[in-house]
């Protein structure tokens, strides 16, 4: 009797185990567009030094436009940090007239292992 509970415990207890590993991760990533002044600036070196502050990945370029664009990937509330940044404070001598953000959807696994910045 005592061995048939101490089975039936570690039965369930590995049933709870393997659950909880086969639970898909979940990730948010999101395109941005900042406009305003945002070239010339250190936009790009600030972005991302803050993306790696916080631990998310994607990348930042320089538009044609004037603009600078990018995708953030992370946990969402790590993104939506991101995008709290993108949107209000930027590099110290930028100025934000808008932030446009885009493709925001729920990811299972991240597509890049860092930050980086794409010329």
């Amino acid at each position: 009797m005592c061995r048939a509970a101490t089975l039936a415990i570690c039965l369930s207890l590995f049933a709870t185990m393997s659950n909880v590993g086969s639970v898909a991760a979940r990730f948010k990533s999101i395109d941005y567009e900042i406009s305003g002044r945002v070239q010339g600036v250190c936009f790009r070196m600030y972005t991302e030094d803050q993306a790696r502050k916080l631990g998310v990945v994607g990348w930042v370029r320089n538009t044609r436009r004037g603009t600078v664009e990018g995708q953030v990937q992370g946990k969402e509330e790590l993104v939506n940090s991101m995008k709290n940044w993108l949107s209000k404070v930027g590099s110290p001598s930028s100025r934000i007239d808008r932030a446009h953000f885009s493709n925001e959807k729920e990811i299972s696994k991240l597509e890049y292992s860092n930050f980086s910045t794409k010329y």
